[in-house]
């Protein structure tokens, strides 16, 4: 009967085997005109005209005859539906089909492009093949992901993880989509860096572009300009080093001083994290260019001529400061408050005094924090292209110089790519120093016992400082943030300081007319693209961080480390790197979306999966494992246990994953700036253009208006947070029994 019973339902592989078909017969094979999103082929040839005709349509009309062996990787699982899970051939004949059915879609993907053969190998052997092919659409990607799902099935049923199909397919899809969308783009690019002119491949072009004196110059020593490496790596460390230090004064303010509000100080860190990144440079221009008030003033009052001392690698470390010490004070925060008390308290019982307690006893413990938010502080300064770019005046950098390498009148990928290796260099390099620093010593204070201690005060020598830096910091925070407000309301900063609406008109002036609303303001395109490729973006980055969270604290699998590192590799990639990989990978085919939505979203999702997957393993770790095993032990499977059990007690992770993803890609530029295109312009982009233009008044009521939309939206979401309940209580104060 159980015999009998496995025979009949095999309802996901027959859902993976319809799909295939479907994705074969029924949708088009190559992308279509329009891009993901548009339709309108259903009326428009389909489905016989060649662009958007299914694969077997192609075959019959005898085009892409190479698509013909995907039929016999279709036929073989439709074997398997007559044959129990436990029969060694069922999981053959899965492995068997995925397996050919996604390395020849892989193979025939990469081997044939626009221009026919893409390797002359090819060419020698088979000759001028006569025909092209495009980027996958529709019908290869839902045929391509039935393949990959059936050979999951089938590692399954071999026994693989205890036979969980939910699990090996979860694994298989993460390392598709994180190898197609993290490791593809970055081998492309580092192929790049040795490509000549004419195609083929040279080690040395790359070390002439490598060893270039624009890269690595040190004429900086001698009153000349250093090249743009050391520029960088110099600001990065300066940056990382201050906001670090700063961050650690909030940190120690808000959690070891009698300051009374502490909530004002904590609130205004969430500003800088939701501002464009180079809105900051904008209104150090307002307070201190040229024509700035504080340059005026002082050149008033002392009768000097103005200076163009901000433009240069002073203005952009000021505006990095401001930008990333939020950052660092939040990584910051949690370390200090997660010092065990009672360590300290035994210090000064020891007769240890407040000071060498602090020295000896409380920063030492503070030491991983201390890592991590300079590291964050130094990839965050590397990545940063928006304030370079409006403030950097003859300092270069690596970022500006990878974006004029691929946007300027050089067109040089070969040296943008080499300039990324740089970059990726120095941030993989800071994770590997961050680790040594750390070594492998415990920093663990908080164990399972009861801790009543209450955290002592800073050493007064030590809390003077530490609060006159915190407090001149965050009043010069506030200044900064009144004259974007300001310069959004002025007519021409100065020149004419008179008060007007006209920057907030021009872009977001709306008519009412009989047939509706109209948008008329210059900024609304750009506007509705970015909220909709951010909410499309959130949710699905939220999703695949939280599975990823999910395999890597409730399952054990060979090469889980790889795989952990694999998922987190995209976070020490600066998005400037991103940005070029993207535009070198998915230029031609097998996946061809530069210049559509789908570019944007994807970038989204790998650049930020990694702090969903954080927040789920932070999460997930506080739920006792009984929790999956009573759900399994009751007969429910991986995947009702991690929807019916999990997810429901992991809200919060979801909703910070949400929220830190939608306003990353509100406010995103280092990628963003080499993916827009025409039809898919996104705000900060269009920001950058205004600022190009000298229009700051458009640009700075742009971006005060992004601000205050975010704020919205995050007050939105955390209210949401606040009222997710993990426990007992009900509403109305009753308990319920245990």
């Amino acid at each position: 009967m159980t015999d009998n019973k496995s025979k009949a339902t095999h309802p996901v592989l027959i859902f993976w085997i319809i799909a295939g078909w479907v994705g074969f017969c029924l949708l088009p094979w190559y992308m279509v005109d329009g891009g993901l999103w548009s339709f309108e082929w259903l009326v428009d040839g389909y489905p016989f005209d060649e662009d958007y005709a299914p694969a077997i349509f192609l075959i019959g009309q005898g085009e892409k005859l190479w698509l013909a062996p995907l039929l016999f990787a279709l036929a073989l699982p439709l074997l398997a539906l007559r044959r129990t899970k436990a029969d060694p051939i069922y999981a053959r004949l899965l492995i068997l089909s995925g397996a050919l059915g996604f390395g020849w879609l892989i193979a025939q993907g990469f081997s044939i492009g626009i221009r026919g053969f893409n390797y002359d190998w090819l060419t020698a052997l088979f000759g001028k093949l006569g025909d092209r092919q495009f980027g996958m659409g529709y019908g290869a990607m839902i045929c391509a992901s039935s393949f990959l799902f059936l050979l999951t099935q089938g590692i399954a049923a071999r026994g693989a993880i205890n036979g969980d199909v939910f699990v090996v397919s979860a694994i298989g899809g993460v390392i598709t989509i994180v190898t197609a969308f993290v490791f593809f783009p970055i081998a492309k690019m580092l192929f790049a860096a040795f490509v000549t002119e004419d195609g083929a491949y040279s080690i040395a072009v790359f070390f002439s572009k490598f060893f270039d004196d624009r890269l690595w110059g040190v004429g900086c020593f001698s009153g000349a300009k250093c090249g743009a490496a050391w520029n960088s790596l110099f600001l990065a460390i300066l940056v990382g080093f201050i906001t670090t230090l700063l961050g650690l004064c909030f940190a120690l303010v808000v959690t070891r001083s009698g300051f009374r509000y502490k909530r004002a100080l904590r609130a205004l860190t969430v500003l800088p994290i939701i501002t464009p990144p180079f809105v900051i440079g904008l209104a150090l221009i307002l307070l201190f260019g040229l024509s700035g008030s504080v340059t005026q003033f002082i050149a008033e009052l002392f009768g000097t001529q103005p200076t163009r001392w901000l433009y240069g690698m002073p203005g952009i470390l000021i505006a990095q400061t401001l930008a990333f010490t939020p950052i660092a004070f939040l990584v910051l925060i949690g370390v200090v408050e997660g010092v065990s008390p009672s360590m300290e308290e035994a210090s000064q019982t020891l007769r240890a005094s407040k000071w060498q307690t602090f020295k000896t006893v409380s920063l030492p413990l503070m030491r991983p924090g201390l890592a991590n938010a300079f590291l964050l502080g130094f990839i965050e300064s590397m990545a940063d292209f928006g304030n370079p770019l409006v403030l950097g005046g003859n300092f270069d950098v690596l970022s500006t110089e990878i974006f004029f390498a691929i946007v300027g009148a050089q067109y040089d990928q070969g040296r943008a790519a080499v300039l990324a290796m740089v970059l990726l260099f120095f941030t993989l390099s800071a994770f590997y120093a961050q680790r040594v620093w750390l070594g492998k010593k415990s920093y663990t204070t908080v164990t399972g016992k009861g801790d009543a201690g209450v955290h002592p005060l800073m050493p007064t020598g030590l809390s003077i400082p530490v609060l006159a830096i915190a407090l001149g910091w965050a009043v010069f925070t506030i200044i900064v943030y009144a004259m974007i407000v300001y310069g959004s309301v002025v007519e021409l900063w100065g020149v004419n300081n008179s008060l007007t609406l006209k920057h907030y008109i021009t872009a977001f002036s709306v008519r009412f007319e009989a047939e509706g609303i109209r948008w008329t303001g210059a900024a609304w395109d750009s506007f509705w693209t970015t909220i909709t490729i951010a909410a499309i973006a959130a949710p699905l980055t939220a999703a695949v961080g939280l599975v990823t969270a999910y395999l890597l604290t409730r399952q054990s699998f060979a090469g889980k480390n790889a795989f952990e590192f694999g998922t987190m590799l995209s976070f020490a990639i600066p998005g400037t790197v991103i940005g070029v990989s993207y535009i070198l990978a998915f230029n031609v085919p097998p996946i061809e979306i530069t210049g559509t939505g789908v570019i944007l979203v994807v970038s989204f999702i790998f650049r930020n999966m990694p702090v969903g997957v954080r927040a789920g393993i932070a999460s997930m770790s506080q739920l006792d494992r009984s929790l999956d095993e009573s759900s399994l032990t009751l007969g429910a499977n991986s995947w009702q246990t991690f929807r019916r059990i999990i997810l429901p007690l992991l809200r919060p992770a979801i909703l910070a994953a949400l929220v830190y993803s939608f306003v990353r890609a509100m406010t995103a530029i280092s990628a963003v700036i080499f993916l827009v295109s025409a039809e898919y312009d996104m705000a900060t982009s269009y920001i950058i253009g205004r600022v190009e233009n000298n229009d700051y008044g458009l640009a700075i009521a742009y971006s005060t208006t992004l601000i205050f939309v975010m704020l919205a939206a995050v007050g939105l979401l955390q209210l949401l947070v606040g009222r997710v309940q993990i426990g007992r209580r009900m509403q109305h104060g009753t308990e319920t029994s245990p």
